[in-house]
This record gives structure tokens, sequence and C-alpha cells, in this order.
């Protein structure tokens, strides 16, 4: 079998900031400000991105992923409302994981306004859960809500009307998204990519990460690249002999720091539970094997 060959990633020739490098504070367009929250990590990237979304002169915004509660991200984000001169009618998240959750009730207290989420216990009692064509009441602004399960079950993008997408951690700035069985499925989110690079995005504002305006169907398809050369190391390996999930990325993952292993092994088991519903692969225990 021949070893399956690695897709060359477009944003390594793009003139991005250096990790670490981005500004804690942009304006990306006249409706999109961006606020990296002070929560950098080898899986936050550069730290969560919290949106600040309205169009100008309408005196209202809603925010995209809070973040962390942290005092000092706060303060950045209440910097950006005022230069607005602006009142937030909404926090809205794209996901539950906490790195983009943990502060939306705190600030949804501090705003006095409701949060909107794709799981009720994320949303409470007092805010809106979002479903797939849904769209946000802010005035002067278009915002529809795009379901982009795979990542996690609840996950959704936000595409504006000026053809923003903000995509959460569907599509990252830098790397690859974790696909983290159980929550995660990868069928589900080949699905999804799909979606997204059907609508044609102008630009693609990540949850974590540099904004992605150069050419972002190039991104999108090497994101189904890299899924399809994953799925393809595995195969390979399995070709040798059943494996455990951590055999596998021991072998496929022998490059890439330990650090990120785990996620890799996560990814690795929802590449398996794939291959397993196309018949490709039987599971047995904690161990794979081939079915042909």
């Amino acid at each position: 079998m021949d070893e399956p060959r690695a897709p060359l990633d477009p944003r390594l020739t793009w003139d991005l900031p250096p990790f670490g490098e981005m500004p804690r504070t942009e304006e990306l367009s006249p409706l999109v400000t961006r606020i990296v929250a002070p929560n950098p990590s080898h899986m936050t990237l550069d730290g969560t991105n919290t949106y600040v979304l309205g169009g100008p002169g309408t005196g209202a915004v809603v925010i995209i992923d809070p973040g962390p509660d942290s005092a000092e991200h706060l303060e950045r984000v209440c910097g950006v409302v005022a230069d607005r001169d602006a009142e937030v009618v909404a926090i809205a998240v794209t996901h539950h994981h906490i790195d983009h959750t943990e502060a939306a009730h705190t600030w949804g207290g501090v705003f006095d306004c409701p949060v909107h989420a794709p799981r009720p216990e994320d949303a409470g009692p007092s805010g809106r859960v979002l479903d797939d064509g849904d769209r946000l009441d802010v005035p002067g602004l278009e915002v529809e809500v795009v379901a982009t399960p795979g990542h996690c079950h609840d996950h959704v993008a936000y595409r504006l009307g000026d053809g923003a997408l903000l995509t959460g951690d569907h599509v990252l700035g830098r790397g690859t998204s974790v696909v983290a069985h159980p929550d995660g499925d990868l069928t589900a989110y080949l699905a999804s990519l799909r979606r997204t690079l059907d609508l044609g995005a102008d630009v693609l504002h990540p949850g974590h990460g540099p904004s992605l305006a150069e050419d972002p169907g190039a991104v999108l398809r090497f994101y189904e690249e890299h899924r399809a050369y994953r799925r393809a190391q595995v195969v390979a390996a399995l070709a040798a002999g059943p494996m455990t999930p951590a055999a596998l990325v021991a072998t496929i993952y022998a490059d890439v720091d330990r650090m990120l292993w785990p996620a890799a092994e996560a990814s690795t088991r929802a590449t398996l539970h794939a291959l397993e519903r196309e018949g490709v692969v039987r599971l047995e225990g904690d161990g794979a094997r081939l079915t042909g």
C-alpha cells in the first residue's frame, strides 16, 4: 500500500500574524471587531476569539463567544462596546465548550441581555435556543445561524450579510479542528465542511487564530483533504494488523508534539467510528482491525 501523502496547507504561504502575535483587539470590518481572550494554550492557540458585531451607528451589538470569565477580557470587550456607543442586546455562543461559554451568563448579567445558544443548558431559562436558519435580532445587522455539527454535536456558525462567516471551532485560523469522539462525529463534520464550502464565504472568522480572507475555499478544501489523509493513514496502519487508538496515534502522530496526542487520540477514535459505519473497520474492545 502506498504511503498516504499529506496535503499542503495553503495558509503556509499567507501573510498571517505569527503565533502569539495577533492583536489583542482588532477591527476586522465595519461590522466586526475581534478581541482575543487571555487564555492561550496548545488547544486554544492564541486564545479564544470573542467577536463584537454591530452595524455602525445603530447603537446595538451582539457578542459572539465571550470565552473565559476574565476581568481583563471583559474590560477590553466593554471598551469596544463603549467605542461603538452601543448596547449589548445579546450574547451568543457557537458551541458548549468552556473556552467559549464560561463567561456567557456572567456577561449576560453585566450587560442585562439574554444568552443565545444551541443547547438549552447554555441558553439558560431566560435565553434563546438556536436552530439552523434562525436569525439574530440585531438592528442594522444580518446574522444567520448555520448548523455545523461535527467538532461537537451542538456546533453552529454565524453567517453575516456582508459575506463573512464566524466558524467557531469548525474551522480554525491555524492547524485543524479536533473532532473528539464521542461528542465529535467525523461523518457530520465532513458534511458540515461541505456545507460551509458551498456557502462561499468571503472571509472566515474562526474561534481561535487569525481570520482567513485570502482564499477561504482553499482552506476548506485543505480541511477535507486533511481528513482524507488521516483516514488513509489509519487504514494503512491497520493493514499491518489490529491496533488500539493509542497505538495508532503513536504511529501516525510520531512527529507531533506529545502534548497533542490526547486530542489526536480523540480524533482517531472519531475516524475509527466513521470507518466502522462505512464497513471498513471492525471495533473490538479498545482495538480495531480492517474488515477485509
